[in-house]
């Protein structure tokens, strides 16, 4: 069994920072990638970020340049460095982790976000 704890959400005005963690624990050999995606009201849920096993990062276009993804691969921890947030940016955050070998995925619980304007 494998949990994910999410960290680092809550209010924050435009153009200000957060920065959100995820832990993930349990019965972990390897991991070939982790994401970020969040859900608004009203919309699907979307992919924000990803990092595959070998290092290379995918994101949204909505969101290229002001945020980054990253990993401590010790820890199998991973975060999303949330800068020049906008209103936009408001929604739930859930983090992902996709094992490696397996394939077997996990969701974590979700996080708010909200950007006041």
């Amino acid at each position: 069994q494998v949990q994910l704890v999410e960290s680092g959400g809550g209010l924050v005005q435009a153009g200000g920072s957060l920065r959100l963690s995820c832990a993930a624990s349990g019965s972990i050999f390897s991991i070939n990638a982790m994401g970020w995606y969040r859900q608004a009201p009203g919309k699907q849920r979307e992919l924000v970020a990803a990092i595959i096993s070998g290092g290379s990062t995918n994101y949204a276009d909505s969101v290229k340049g002001r945020f980054t993804i990253s990993r401590d691969n010790a820890k199998n921890t991973v975060y999303l460095q949330m800068n020049s947030l906008k209103p936009e940016d408001t929604a739930v955050y859930y983090c992902h982790v996709i094992l490696g070998a397996t394939l077997y995925d996990y969701w974590g619980q979700g996080t708010q976000v909200t950007v006041s304007s």
